[in-house]
This record gives structure tokens, C-alpha cells and sequence, in this order.
């Protein structure tokens, strides 16, 4: 495998893929909507990384389009699709049909030229966002999309997985597929911009947020998640396999993660909220990795070091408003 395509190449998560393989020598073509806007960020992110971006090509494709595909996956010996469609509307049909569809292109440009396999970035959205008497979830879990008053984001990740499942069952021809279903993502930014989970951090150190939600979540370290994507493409027996990924550790509470901020951090996190916003207190949650440390080999980081050095790269950065300045 010398070349492979990477979805999304801009983003959080795809820059620090990005960086991981061709520092293990692979050449990478990334797609992003638009290569004046994206490619000086996404090659300096990449530098940032420990890479030579020399061996990174930037295509513009957007999966809302059929244009672009094609080309984008010919000669290529594995993609990871990573992207998440740009979603400018308000109605749950404006976020789970871009999804879904620009899923299926992918997979229908993959099949197409017959690349042996796709690794799709899924979500626990997918997995554990329908009650159970029991919180408890792993691969064998999905949310069910009829779930009452479900949130657009979990309906679109679930029906978009559960599409790609379907097409590669009915018509995927030698192409596999692997999904990866990570948790809330944390850590170690290689963007410009603080973006998704990290705008939390920033809210929580700057003092913007006040009170935590009450919420229980799983926190997975983004060079992890980037790490198995690695591991699922190379290793034969992944195919047709779904893998959760989360950090070592319990489950977490938004009150956590800013306890944990001001316990390890003294100034830098002296403005991080103390206590949570009223209402229920969020039910026990379990979250099993063991088949991605089982069937792959994952060694995720610790929990609390996810936090702390995801605090530690936004200071270092330059993405915290300085003290006074909040």
C-alpha cells in the first residue's frame, strides 16, 4: 500500500492521520472542498505533525457532488473517509441526507476502481445513543434511528454507517469495509483553529462556560483514533469489523474534565467551571474497547492525560485568550 486517499483533509482528526502516514512513508492524496482556502493550513498542520508534506496531494471533491471522485481514487490502494458533509441547514433530512449520500459516493468510487478497502470514520453515535436498561454498549449495539426526539447528528452518523454496511453487503464487489466509532475526540490539535470537541476546552479554560452540562461521555484521544484507522487498513482480518475507540479509563462527566483541568493545571485552568447546570444526574455509562485491543492491538492513553494535553496544546498554540483578556 504506497498511496491513500484521506476524506476531509482539512480536519482535526485527518491532519493528524494524515501526518502519521506518511511519516510511515505512504503518500497521501486528500480531498477538501477547496484547495485555496484549505491546502497552506493543511500542509503546515501536517509539518506540525513531524511529516514532510512533499509526499501530500490536495484534490478538491465534495461528497454533496458526484464531480471530483473519480480522479480522486484512481490509483489508490486504500481510503479513509473521514469527512463529515458541511451542514448549513436546521432540519434533521439537511444533516442525515448529505451524510448518508456523500457516504455512498465514496463507496461507489471506491468500489468502482476496486480498492481492497475503506476504513469509514463512524461515531458511538451509531452505537449507543437508544436507552438501554443498562448502559452498557459495544460493536454489537446500534442506535436504533427511530428513537424518540434523537438528535440529528447520532441519526446521521447511524443511518450513514448503516448505509455503508448495506451497499458494501449489496454491491460492493471486492471492496471491504471497516468502521471505526470513536467517542468524543480530545487531544493533542494539529489545526490552526480550535474546532468540534476543543471548543469546549476553550470554553471551559477561558471562563465562557460556567457551568458544565450534565452529560456522561467516553473521551477518545484523537492520536489513537488516528493510530487504529492506521492499524484497521493494514490488518486482514478487520474486514467487515466495527471497532469502538476510547480512551483508558471510566466514562467522564463534562465536571470532570474541568476538575481534572483545574487539579493538573493551577493558572491555566483557574476560570473552569466548578459545578454543573441543573438537572438529572447523568446515569452510569460503560464503553468497551477490548475488541479493538483484542483483534487490533489498541493501547489507548490514559483518560486524564487526554485532558491535560489537549489543554497543553491549545496554550502552546496560541489558542487561549491570554489571562485578562478572556
Amino acid at each position: 500500500m504506497t498511496r491513500m486517499l484521506v476524506t476531509g483533509a482539512s480536519g482535526y482528526l485527518a491532519t493528524r492521520l494524515i501526518a502519521d502516514l506518511l511519516r510511515d512513508g505512504v503518500d497521501v492524496r486528500g480531498t477538501v472542498r477547496s484547495r485555496a482556502a484549505s491546502e497552506a493550513e493543511v500542509r503546515a498542520a501536517v509539518r506540525g505533525g513531524g511529516a514532510d508534506d512533499a509526499g501530500l496531494e490536495l484534490v478538491e471533491a465534495s461528497l454533496l457532488d458526484d464531480d471530483g471522485w473519480a480522479s480522486a481514487v484512481a490509483g489508490i490502494d486504500g481510503v479513509y473517509h473521514l469527512a463529515s458533509p458541511m451542514i448549513l441547514g436546521t432540519t434533521p433530512d439537511d444533516v442525515v441526507l448529505p451524510a448518508r449520500d456523500g457516504t455512498l459516493r465514496v463507496l461507489r468510487a471506491a468500489r468502482d476502481v476496486a480498492v481492497p478497502r475503506v476504513v469509514l470514520t463512524s461515531s458511538f453515535a451509531a452505537v449507543g445513543y437508544s436507552p438501554k436498561p443498562v448502559r452498557d454498549y459495544d460493536e454489537t449495539d446500534w442506535t436504533d434511528p427511530e428513537t424518540p426526539g434523537l438528535p440529528a447528528y447520532p441519526l446521521s452518523k447511524v443511518v450513514a454507517e448503516r448505509a455503508a454496511w448495506d451497499f458494501i453487503d449489496r454491491e460492493g464487489g471486492d471492496t471491504e469495509l471497516v468502521t471505526i466509532n470513536p467517542t468524543w475526540i480530545a487531544g493533542p490539535t494539529l489545526t490552526s483553529s480550535a474546532r468540534s470537541s476543543l471548543q469546549v476546552f476553550t470554553a471551559m479554560l477561558d471562563g465562557t462556560m460556567t457551568a458544565t452540562p450534565r452529560q456522561r461521555f467516553g473521551i477518545a484521544d484523537v492520536r489513537d483514533v488516528a493510530a487504529l484507522h492506521v492499524t484497521a487498513m493494514s490488518t486482514p482480518a478487520a474486514a467487515g469489523r466495527r471497532y469502538l475507540a476510547l480512551a483508558d479509563g471510566p466514562t467522564v462527566t463534562f465536571l470532570d474534565v474541568a476538575t481534572t483541568l483545574r487539579d493538573r493545571l493551577g493558572d491555566l485552568a483557574a476560570l473552569a467551571p466548578t459545578e454543573e447546570a441543573p438537572g438529572d444526574e447523568p446515569a452510569p455509562l460503560v464503553i468497551h474497547n477490548e475488541r479493538a485491543k483484542r483483534e487490533l492491538g489498541f493501547r489507548p492513553r490514559a483518560v486524564e492525560s487526554t485532558i491535560v494535553e489537549t489543554a497543553e496544546s491549545l496554550r502552546d498554540l496560541g489558542m487561549l485568550a491570554p489571562r485578562g483578556q478572556e
